[in-house]
């Protein structure tokens, strides 16, 4: 359940009821109007669940799908880091009840079939290394995974700081699995599938970082997504904007591998 326009939606609906006298909360409630309709024990504890149900059905009619922005990169490309930790994660921090982020770690990689090393990458053998940790990542940890991704690319050694980001974002997770999955087929079964991920896109990929906006490349979305992707996501969501929306945005310098 999508909070900030749930909330909006339930004061308006407070007040109607207030001014015809049937809204009545719980004056013992514990918890503040903010948190009214997260769960049902405690819409049901401020005796608020008939107008938490409402307010349900009512979103699930008006809703807006989110923004799907998906990034196609490689690990050790500078221009995709930089895009990474300063663009897309904060973008993603402040929108993410209106934006959702795939990554697609792979980029210039070309895949050689038929070989012990089945992969080469721009920046050397590194960065084929890294790129699978990152896919084993993204398919072991879930919704953490960006986190984790943002933790490695912002760091000063992304493959030294594979294990500790791991470690910090999703401590159920072993290491001993993401290295399997390097090791192991597992890792070479998500590269592969990053390859036809990235080849089937059209235009076909020149560079990266390449974002695309719910599947689609254009040249105008990618000079506003490299200079401000916070704002290009606001402007794309169709929705009722959120405040932070509002806000003064930084315009930064652009970059490609």
């Amino acid at each position: 359940m999508k909070l900030s326009g749930l909330f909006l939606g339930f004061f308006l609906l407070c007040a109607d009821r207030r001014s015809s006298g049937m809204f009545h909360p719980k004056p013992s409630c514990r918890y503040p109007p903010s948190q009214w309709c997260r769960s049902l024990r405690i819409a049901i504890e401020c005796k608020v669940q008939k107008q938490c149900m409402e307010l349900t059905v009512v979103r699930s009619v008006q809703s807006v799908p989110p923004v799907s922005v998906t990034l196609y990169y490689d690990s050790l490309c500078p221009a995709s880091r930089v895009f990474i930790s300063q663009q897309l994660f904060p973008t993603w921090v402040m929108l993410q009840d209106i934006m959702t982020v795939t990554l697609v770690p792979y980029g210039n990689t070309k895949e050689l079939p038929s070989t012990n090393s089945p992969f080469v990458c721009q920046h050397g053998e590194p960065e084929c290394t890294a790129n699978m940790i990152e896919a084993c990542i993204i398919h072991l940890t879930g919704h953490v995974a960006f986190q984790i991704i943002h933790c490695m690319e912002s760091a000063a050694d992304v493959l030294h700081a594979a294990q500790p980001c791991v470690q910090l974002y999703a401590p159920a997770v072993s290491w001993s699995s993401v290295d399997s999955c390097l090791k192991g087929g597992l890792g070479h079964q998500l590269m592969h599938a990053n390859a036809a991920l990235t080849r089937a896109l059209t235009p076909t990929h020149t560079h990266v970082p390449w974002v695309t906006f719910s599947g689609e490349y254009t040249e105008e979305n990618e000079d506003r997504a490299m200079s401000s992707l916070f704002q290009l996501v606001c402007q794309l969501y169709q929705g009722v904007k959120p405040p932070v929306c509002t806000a003064a945005t930084v315009k930064l310098n652009r970059g490609f591998c």
